[in-house]
């Protein structure tokens, strides 16, 4: 009887264990393309509440050296700029995707490339819910990339929500 309790002990924790590191793998592919890479940065941060995020596939997502820059107002109703670090942007905002549910959806997208480089100009729709109809927030993620031989990095996330003093331009928005 112990021998059938152990064993199923055994069973349950590896499942557990295999369970967690699959939240946690590392999908290679993310970076291989822009748009793989692009379509990655989205889903990773996107989910139900309550729904861990895979913070170890974001932060493979950009190079060592990389920001993350937020463009808006400060409560003085200023323009305010603030640059983060991947583990800034988990610390920041991590509690606050999970406890309120959260999907950031691509609707338009313009891509430049001269080399190495890439630029990505990348409308957003957020959501707090994926059955939502109408976005709570939009604007524009800036996004450069840098591709290194091997894989596509992101190098600078660059963004600016949309108010109604600073609407996005027709140019990206979707052609539905």
């Amino acid at each position: 009887m112990k021998t059938l309790i152990s064993s199923i002990c055994i069973i349950f924790l590896t499942v557990s264990i295999n369970a967690q590191n699959k939240e946690n793998t590392i999908d290679n592919a993310s970076v291989t393309t822009i748009d793989n890479t692009i379509k990655t940065l989205y889903n990773v941060i996107s989910g139900e509440i309550g729904k861990k995020r895979n913070w170890e596939q974001f932060k493979y997502l950009f190079h060592s050296e990389a920001k993350l820059i937020a463009a808006g107002k400060d409560s003085k109703r200023e323009n305010k700029i603030s640059y983060m670090k991947p583990d800034d942007y988990i610390k920041n905002s991590g509690k606050w995707l999970e406890t309120n549910g959260f999907f950031e959806k691509e609707i338009h997208r313009t891509v430049n490339t001269f080399g190495t480089m890439a630029e990505v100009f990348s409308t957003y729709e957020c959501f707090y819910n994926i059955t939502d109809k109408k976005p709570f927030m939009r604007g524009i993620n800036s996004i450069q990339l840098w591709h290194d031989g091997k894989r596509w990095w992101i190098i600078n996330l660059y963004w600016t929500q949309e108010t109604t003093s600073n609407p996005i331009p027709e140019a990206y928005l979707s052609k539905k």
